[in-house]
């Protein structure tokens, strides 16, 4: 469990660029199926067997910046329903006229997504939910001692109780429900395990477990996950914050303990610096279980919906955005490219054709080498041998030193030192007597 501040320590079913991909001969195949990168076998863990709740439109709605009108809500949940998730989860009904509006509007586009709602843990939340026809309803309540002191001011026996009278209406209205605990690893693990036992012997559908503040590492995540395995039987779901950076480390962990469900939000957008990202989730899980990750989410779709809710919520997608960041498959050092264009899996454990994105070998720079370079001037169609790219190499390489490059600058070089070699040729030619003039 995480120290305190004075410690240590739908509404549908459930359920230059290189080459354009990896090396898919049997032997690469064999090597990495062998590989160190797999995951454990564990009879409880869910690495190829989990679903996503994305909450883009609930928790990426408490982002700073964030406001959703109508239509950018109908798109984003068009989007993200298209690229396969299981689930959307949108703000409770109760935050705002427009709110249950909207939520209502999205109920009835008829999307693939289950809909979910996300409210406190009372009778009146849990009505005014059902009432908009969702397919599912997300009840949370906090249970640290802090949250119990400063928050609601209730006891667990209060809360153990309401959520059981919660669940059992909204089961007898034949909707899925979920019970989360908020602030789940400040909380004393005593009243979690017989708050989550209680739940689950009246039939819930998911407990939740949630890293309100971002305070868990990963270790932490999978023994309090994996001790809960051992006391419910229905599934688990996690939110994890990413304040301290661990989340997606710690959905991977909550995953190999046995939970079935991880919320995210594309970007990771939310709450202060938000939750998993949808996008590198995915990153992590398709190095694991890459057959399941690509036979269920349409990824080439990935970069088109970051690129739209980056442009919503007024924020560049960052440069080291796992996937689709500016530079997430560019490689630069000169043994890196040399690599790279013999077998792409030396310095790549993502595929980036998967999610239909190319590679790029940066040249223009003092570290590039000449099998870069050599790439480059193939792919302006220019002839040279091996010594003569060398040269050129050196060329670059002492241009670069002086000042930056652009690809423009280092193109207009490779082009003279081009015509200056037919140049030489056509002299050879001429004091050879190879070439003859006619009158």
């Amino acid at each position: 469990m995480c120290p305190g501040p004075n410690e240590n320590g739908v509404n549908g079913q459930n359920g230059v660029s290189g080459q354009n991909g990896h090396s898919t001969d049997q032997a690469t195949k064999k090597r990495a199926a062998a590989g160190p990168y797999q995951p454990v076998g564990d009879a409880l863990s869910n690495i190829a067997n989990f679903k996503i709740i994305e909450s883009t439109l609930r928790e990426g709605e408490q982002f700073a910046n964030a406001f959703f009108d109508t239509e950018t809500k109908i798109k984003i949940a068009t989007m993200l329903s298209d690229f396969g998730v299981e689930y959307l989860e949108l703000t409770s009904p109760a935050a705002s006229p427009q709110s249950r509006a909207d939520l209502e509007t999205i109920c009835k586009l008829g999307l693939k997504s289950k809909i979910l709602t996300h409210t406190r843990c009372n009778m009146e939340d849990a009505k005014l939910a059902v009432e908009c026809g969702v397919d599912g309803i997300d009840v949370v309540i906090g249970t640290s001692s802090m949250l119990q002191a400063h928050s609601h001011g209730k006891d667990m026996e209060y809360i153990t109780r309401t959520a059981i009278e919660v669940i059992e209406f909204i089961k007898s209205k034949g909707i899925e429900v979920r019970f989360s605990s908020e602030d789940s690893f400040r909380s004393d693990l005593a009243d979690l395990l017989f708050l989550y036992k209680a739940v689950d012997r009246v039939g819930v559908n998911r407990v939740g477990v949630a890293d309100t503040v971002g305070c868990a590492t990963p270790r932490q995540v999978y023994d309090l996950v994996r001790t809960l395995r051992t006391v419910v039987g229905c599934d688990i779901e996690i939110h994890l914050h990413n304040d301290t950076m661990c989340a997606v480390a710690n959905a991977y962990a909550a995953l190999e303990a046995g939970a079935t469900h991880i919320d995210t939000s594309v970007l990771g957008i939310g709450e202060r610096n938000g939750i998993t990202p949808l996008g590198g989730l995915l990153a992590r899980m398709i190095v694991s279980s890459h057959e399941y990750v690509t036979s269920r989410y349409k990824l080439h779709k990935l970069k088109e919906v970051e690129d739209y809710v980056a442009e919503t919520v007024q924020i560049n997608v960052p440069f080291n955005n796992p996937v689709t960041g500016f530079c997430a498959f560019t490689h630069k050092a000169g043994i890196h490219a040399k690599a790279i264009l013999n077998e792409p899996s030396t310095y790549e454990i993502i595929n980036p054709a998967d999610f239909g994105i190319g590679r790029y070998i940066h040249f223009a720079h003092r570290l590039t080498g000449w099998n870069a370079i050599k790439s480059r001037v193939e792919q302006l169609g220019l002839a040279m041998n091996d010594d003569q790219i060398k040269i050129l190499t050196n060329q670059i390489k002492a241009m670069a030193d002086i000042r930056p490059l652009a690809i423009d600058d280092t193109d207009s070089v490779i082009r003279a030192f081009h015509f200056e070699l037919q140049g030489e040729d056509v002299d050879k030619m001429n004091s050879t007597g190879a070439l003859t003039v006619e009158n």
